[in-house]
């Protein structure tokens, strides 16, 4: 009983390698990503400091992902964006997240 167990899932295994990878729409991404679409990507309100964080870190987009709390707060961005910008941040350098290229529409 337990040689066939492990046959199966043995086989199972082996057909999951070849399966395709689990995209049921293709979603466009931004090519190149700024601050600014960083933080359109975003969405939540966090758009509003834009121009406060772009002019911090010159427009760079890898030093936004390496800004901790402490500077986005002495920049006046409150708790709730400053959460949402370093989650965000963590998941794009993870690459489990990628700004779209048109900002989701909120009915």
């Amino acid at each position: 009983m337990a040689l066939a167990c492990a046959s199966h899932a043995r086989r199972l295994l082996l057909a999951g390698a070849q399966a395709p990878a689990r995209s049921f729409h293709a979603q466009p991404f931004q090519a190149k990503v700024g601050v600014v679409e960083f933080l359109n990507g975003v969405g939540k309100g966090v758009e509003a400091h834009a121009t406060k964080l772009e002019e911090a870190v010159g427009g760079d987009l890898q030093r936004l992902l390496e800004t901790r709390t402490l500077r986005l707060k002495k920049l006046g961005i409150p708790c709730k964006h400053r959460k949402l910008i370093l989650s965000f941040a963590h998941k794009y350098r993870l690459g489990l997240w990628k700004p779209r290229a048109e900002p989701r529409k909120v009915e």
